[in-house]
């Protein structure tokens, strides 16, 4: 046997008893995006131009979080008329982890802006994994005007900048 013939034939019987190795692809997780809402108690009550900007605002962080490929989305249409029903997800005693779980998902993403006047609004998006003891994690950026402008670059610096590092 020539030297190349018998280092291939030693290379081949190495292949061959190494374990094969898969590279595991982590499954997208399991999330439902609720529709943003307007913290209560604020000073005077949204205007359709506020509800109208508060729902482009969910539709692009469910398109944030879709593009990453980390998430997979899941619609809450199925409990929609239920979520109506209650006037706060963040206030209503779990009523969005049970919202949640009967979606089957993993985690739930709430959004809420505080809309302290037109000039300064907070916006929070809170994210609850659905797993026992599993802690909820708050994200919030400032304001400043009352503006599609504003809640567009509001809303994607607080996901480039604080949820993408989740």
């Amino acid at each position: 046997m020539t030297p190349m013939k018998c280092i291939a034939s030693c290379l081949a019987t190495i292949a061959a008893t190494l374990p094969l190795v898969t590279v595991a692809s982590a499954e997208p997780e399991k999330v439902a995006v609720f529709d943003f809402q307007f913290a209560k108690g604020a000073p005077t009550p949204p205007t359709e131009d506020d509800k109208a900007r508060l729902q482009k605002t969910t539709e692009e962080f469910r398109t944030l979080l879709k593009d990453t490929g980390r998430y997979t989305l899941v619609s809450t249409d199925p409990v929609k008329a239920d979520v109506a029903k209650t006037a706060d997800l963040r206030a209503c005693g779990g009523c969005a982890d049970t919202f949640g779980k009967t979606l089957g998902v993993e985690g739930i993403f709430v959004g809420e802006v505080q809309k302290v006047s037109n000039l300064i609004l907070n916006m929070n998006v809170y994210f609850k994994p659905l797993k026992e003891g599993a802690p909820e994690k708050a994200y919030s950026v400032d304001l400043r005007g009352n503006t599609d402008e504003s809640f567009d670059r509001g809303i994607k610096y607080l996901f480039k900048n604080q949820l993408l590092e989740r």
